[in-house]
């Protein structure tokens, strides 16, 4: 079973020829309005990967939240975990450039109201993988993961949105996740990048870094590995990592090692950027089992 606790957003994406700079107005070309959040998004790719998944969240009461919903219902997502509150539904604004980059802004509203004594601890035993990022409060996080790692679940954490960790949390976390900038926040930000991923990757935790059309290191057993991407024309990079961290987990959760999660969590990104959206890139198992096959 995988549990994934974290958020449920709207996302208003606009569609825009760059990134626009402080102060500046920029004319969009195309808006769309779409389910999102990481947590919402990662429950999906999982589902999609193969997993059965439970989600754990909050949505308001509100015109958004059906919206917020839709794709995790028909993906078969567990939703019972996902509670109403009086707070409007989380949203995201993003924009996205004609070279597929992204900017996002995140206004928690209901995430906010998330907290860990929503799931209960007989969901947590050795046969949950725990799921986790950081648009919920990271006291809530820290919260649930100290209780799965005492019940011997396997505890994985996004590190995103990217800020300081309290020690006690990562202490808890199984396998860590994040990105290049992320991975500096979280090394004091002065660190070289393979060096700061293995002083991170302490107390046997792995540590794997996502490095966009690179592909990604990871520290697994005191040693530091590189995990290239597949060559690909990136079409919209939003979903990538969430598509990676769902690849990720769901192998694990399925019995692979880490190489061969990783492995699969690179072609899952890969596979993400090739569509528009978040959830909507999200690829399927056999997708990503292909491409997977293909890499060294």
């Amino acid at each position: 079973m995988l549990i994934v606790f974290g958020s449920i957003n709207v996302d208003l994406v606009a569609r825009v020829p760059r990134l626009p700079r402080p102060g500046e107005t920029l004319v969009g070309s195309r808006f769309e309005m779409a389910p999102g959040g990481k947590g919402a998004n990662q429950a999906l790719a999982a589902a999609r990967a193969g997993a059965v998944v439970r989600l754990f969240a909050c949505v308001g009461r509100d015109a958004m939240a059906p919206i917020a919903l839709r794709n995790l219902r028909e993906a078969g997502v567990d939703l019972s975990g996902v509670r109403e509150v009086d707070a409007p539904t989380g949203v995201a604004l993003i924009h996205v450039d004609d070279a597929g980059e992204n900017c996002i802004t995140v206004v928690a509203s209901a995430n906010a109201e998330t907290r860990a004594a929503q799931i209960p601890d007989g969901s947590l035993d050795a046969g949950t993988t725990l799921v986790m990022q950081l648009e919920v409060a990271v006291e809530e996080v820290t919260a649930l993961a100290e209780r799965a790692r005492g019940r011997d679940a396997r505890v994985v954490l996004n590190a995103a949105p990217a800020q300081a960790l309290p020690a006690n949390l990562l202490n808890a976390v199984d396998v860590l996740v994040v990105n290049e900038a992320e991975a500096r926040v979280l090394a004091g930000g002065h660190e070289d990048l393979r060096a700061g991923c293995l002083r991170l990757a302490a107390r046997g935790r792995t540590v794997i870094v996502t490095c966009g059309a690179r592909g990604a290191i990871y520290a697994w057993r005191g040693e530091l590995r590189e995990q290239p991407a597949p060559r690909i024309d990136a079409v919209d990079t939003v979903g990538a990592g969430d598509a990676f961290t769902a690849a990720v987990a769901t192998a694990l959760d399925r019995g692979e090692d880490i190489p061969q999660a990783v492995r699969e969590g690179a072609a899952a990104g890969s596979l993400a950027c090739l569509h528009e959206g978040a959830q909507d890139a999200a690829p399927v198992r056999a997708e990503i089992a292909r491409l997977a096959a293909t890499l060294a």
